[in-house]
């Protein structure tokens, strides 16, 4: 699903680890829009569960780090942000991912 994790889609890569990737959203709905996704495809926040504890609990810590070095980097402490994470039917790509969002939501 996500073609960007084999470089058929090229992306700006803010941040990555071994676990995840973070790039600006190609059809951003908010003035930063950014999207955390991990490498190994997982279907949703709920099948997470599913998966080893090592790797739920490294996976969820690279998220918050990921987080947090955005945060700072893009001063988003002082114009507020978001993390949003979509599952059933509000998730529109059938894998796993994370939306830090700031600013003011527009239409698609």
């Amino acid at each position: 699903m996500f073609e960007h994790l084999n470089s058929i889609l090229p992306v700006n890569r803010l941040y990555e680890t071994s676990l995840l990737l973070a790039f600006y959203h190609p059809k951003p709905v908010y003035p930063i829009h950014i999207l955390i996704v991990p490498k190994k495809a997982i279907r949703d926040l709920a099948r997470l569960a599913d998966q080893p504890d090592l790797y739920r609990s490294e996976l969820m810590e690279d998220v918050l780090r990921c987080v947090r070095e955005m945060v700072f980097r893009m001063n988003l402490e002082k114009l507020g942000y978001r993390l949003i994470v979509n599952g059933g039917s509000y998730q529109e790509v059938g894998e796993l991912h994370f939306h830090l969002v700031s600013g003011e939501h527009s239409p698609k």
